[in-house]
């Protein structure tokens, strides 16, 4: 069983959670993920380690809640217990050994962003970070984004802080200055936002790394939900990824396989939603 130690609200659907994981928090590195499931016979579920101490022994996961699990999950308060916590899971990320990186970060994907713009800080290198939402209120992280960033540049959809618009109005500039060569781009965040990163900056011909979180069960390469085509060929995220190169990946087919269960989550949610309704009557 790993304890909840820490439970923060980042807004009305994002939670912070610190777990007690201490074997976890031995290995943990920027780019990996856990998979882990709230009771025995509930769905498993793969969130990015948002941040990792072998001090306290415990890793930080932020999710946003969407769905039946994820709804469950934000549901339980400090001093509960999840059933299954496993990790790390993935290859860790590569670091540049100089140079500068722009990260960019929208929506919940700030939270996978953010180790991985502090392992790039904490490295030397230049990081200017670019983090948007649809509005102000499901913003995430920004104090923590700029403690770990040489430069940070805010938006959002709806104009209610920042630059008035999306994630990708506020790279253009960057990539338009020739007068500063960057070196490396990682974009986390909505499918479409991340393509729309990967077709931006593939004339300019920078690196571009994104990171995918596609329909995942075991995370060991076993089952194969997870695959994806990166350069024509199949990889799986949960041990080749989830970390790859953007102008690589077959956006169009991922995709379309996140959306194969849709009908089947709606269902679940509802079903859930109704259990808790009825649950709060009695």
């Amino acid at each position: 069983m790993f304890k909840i130690v820490t439970k923060r609200v980042l807004s009305a659907v994002n939670k912070l959670m610190e777990i007690e994981a201490p074997l976890v928090a031995r290995k943990a590195r920027p780019g990996q993920f856990i998979i882990l499931r709230v009771r025995e016979n509930g769905e498993r579920i793969p969130l990015t380690v948002a941040d990792s101490s072998k001090e306290r022994g415990t890793i930080t996961i932020i999710f946003q809640e969407i769905g039946k699990t994820t709804k469950e999950l934000g549901s339980l308060q400090e001093g509960d217990y999840l059933s299954d916590f496993v990790g790390p899971l993935g290859r860790p990320m590569e670091l540049p050994s100089s140079g500068r990186v722009v990260a960019v970060g929208g929506g919940v994907g700030i939270a996978p962003i953010y180790p991985k713009v502090k392992a790039f800080y904490d490295a030397g290198l230049e990081v200017i970070s670019i983090i948007g939402a649809r509005t102000a209120d499901l913003l995430i992280l920004e104090d923590e984004m700029r403690a770990v960033s040489s430069e940070l540049h805010i938006c959002t959809d709806d104009g209610t802080k920042g630059h008035h618009g999306f994630v990708s109005d506020l790279l253009q500039p960057l990539l338009d200055d020739t007068s500063k060569k960057i070196d490396e781009i990682i974009a986390v965040g909505p499918l479409p936002m991340m393509r729309v990163v990967a077709e931006q900056t593939r004339p300019y011909g920078v690196k571009t790394l994104v990171s995918l979180n596609p329909i995942m069960v075991d995370g060991t390469g076993m089952c194969g939900c997870c695959r994806v085509t990166v350069g024509g060929e199949t990889k799986f995220s949960c041990v080749d990824g989830p970390v790859f190169d953007a102008h690589q990946v077959d956006f169009a087919e991922l995709t379309r396989r996140s959306r194969t269960y849709l009908d089947k989550e709606k269902i679940a949610l509802e079903k859930f939603e109704h259990e808790c309704r009825c649950g709060g009557e009695k």
